[in-house]
């Protein structure tokens, strides 16, 4: 990857690329330090929980600073997945996903408006919150204005936020390098991964005991990444390659097939998300409840929210058996969507090739619908084990005080490090196809 970055920066035009996917990505990283007029980034760090630093740490602290860009990508996200989903069910978007350009086209318009509904339902919910929090008399809002007009204002500057990092990210994939998107998704959780190990490091040069435990926490911790990276890196490269023989074919005097291909298919070709998908369900009647609790009630058993976060909160047990769950349904679930074993059967057919041993049409059919749900199996428990057991050792390692710092532990979640993971190796294959336009127009020249 780093071979391809240099030779990409010797060419004017891909260098050009990358520094304008710099420099938007900078506006975007300064858009979650800007913060919104009448916040106090303090009180508002003071005064989170569990759910809020999670949100937080998804989108470089924006939120726990109160920031323009507090909302971030995760309206857009949500938007695009339930937009997906519904195609199979809305005939008009089935109709419009086969349409080619124009149809593309018109699904992302109809996934900018849902983006636009989900913000405004996500603004109005944390403005609430941090109105049930204290608003004014616990110092989350500086101005002495009414605390309604407040969180009007509030909400509108977080719609506007998330309005601004959509086009931020559309305008990176036109102009830049790689999926905008992706980019802003891949720069929040490095940004907040590097604030979190920024802050052992201050630990560590502060000395004493908690500078020992700081270092050897740190250093347990990152080799612990790396292996995982490791992990995920292997999967997400591993594939079943099932091979297509093609027959000779003899129109005129040209002789056609009699070659051999692959059919590749991913092992995790779903990626992240299925977690996305049912970490939201299972975050969606916090984030509901949360709305409506006061800062008194959050350790309450007897409300709601403080039921569900005790007993169905990022750390329980009940919250890993459901999310294992969850995970291992939406993977076959968005398979069915993704992939057509009917229609590669009757391509294959129709251009005469053959998987050999397997008669062409429906066997073929369900040939390949038994390999895609077995490599779905391993995917969906791939994506298990990423979910569930680095936050389990993570929280294990917190509970016996190895690791002091909860901002590591958040910040290096199971989705950010598939995110981090799956972002790189997109790009690096995107600056070598770059590269390779590149020099094959050279060639013909």
């Amino acid at each position: 990857m780093f071979r391809n970055l240099i030779n990409a920066f010797k060419n004017k035009e891909i260098r050009n690329k990358i520094l304008i996917t710099i420099g938007l990505l900078f506006i975007y990283r300064l858009g979650c330090w800007l913060p919104i007029p009448g916040i106090s980034g303090e009180a508002l760090i003071a005064e989170s929980d569990t759910l809020m630093n999670l949100m937080s740490q998804i989108g470089g602290n924006a939120l726990a600073n109160g920031a323009f860009l507090a909302l971030g990508i995760s309206p857009y996200i949500n938007a695009s997945i339930i937009v997906q989903l519904l195609t199979v069910a809305i005939p008009a978007l089935e109709r419009w996903s086969r349409q080619g350009e124009d149809g593309r086209k018109k699904i992302a318009l109809v996934t900018k408006i849902a983006t636009l509904a989900l913000a405004i339902l996500q603004a109005v919910g944390i403005a609430i919150s941090w109105v049930q929090g204290g608003g004014i008399s616990d110092g989350i809002f500086t101005a002495q204005d009414s605390q309604v007009w407040i969180a009007v204002f509030v909400a509108a500057m977080l719609v506007a936020g998330s309005m601004v990092t959509m086009w931020l990210g559309d305008r990176i994939t036109e102009l830049g390098v790689g999926n905008g998107i992706s980019l802003i998704i891949f720069v929040g959780i490095v940004a907040s991964a590097g604030l979190a190990i920024a802050g052992s490091i201050e630990q560590i040069v502060a000395g004493g005991e908690d500078g020992t435990m700081a270092f050897w926490g740190l250093l347990i911790f990152l080799l612990l990444v790396i292996l995982i990276f490791l992990f995920i890196v292997f999967i997400d490269l591993s594939e079943r390659k099932i091979v297509v023989n093609y027959a000779k074919q003899v129109k005129g005097r040209k002789q056609y097939g009699g070659q051999s291909s692959n059919i590749p298919i991913k092992v995790n070709a779903n990626g992240v998300l299925p977690i996305i998908f049912s970490t939201a369900i299972l975050t969606l009647p916090q984030m509901i409840a949360r709305m409506f609790a006061s800062t008194e009630s959050l350790g309450d058993t007897s409300t709601f929210y403080g039921w569900w976060t005790t007993y169905l909160g990022t750390d329980s047990i009940l919250y890993f058996v459901l999310l294992g769950v969850l995970i291992m349904a939406f993977s076959f679930f968005y398979t069915t969507i993704q992939f057509k074993p009917d229609e590669i059967a009757r391509n294959l057919q129709q251009y005469g090739g053959s998987i050999q041993g397997i008669r062409p049409g429906k066997a073929t059919a369900e040939y390949l619908n038994k390999v895609s749900k077995r490599l779905t199996f391993w995917g969906a428990l791939f994506l298990m084990i990423i979910a569930i057991v680095p936050s389990v050792v993570f929280q294990a390692l917190q509970t016996a005080g190895v690791i002091s710092n909860m901002d590591l532990i958040n910040a290096f979640t199971a989705t950010g490090l598939l995110i981090v993971v799956s972002v790189a190796l997109e790009l690096n294959k995107q600056l070598e196809g770059l590269l390779m336009m590149k020099r094959t127009r050279g060639f013909l020249k």
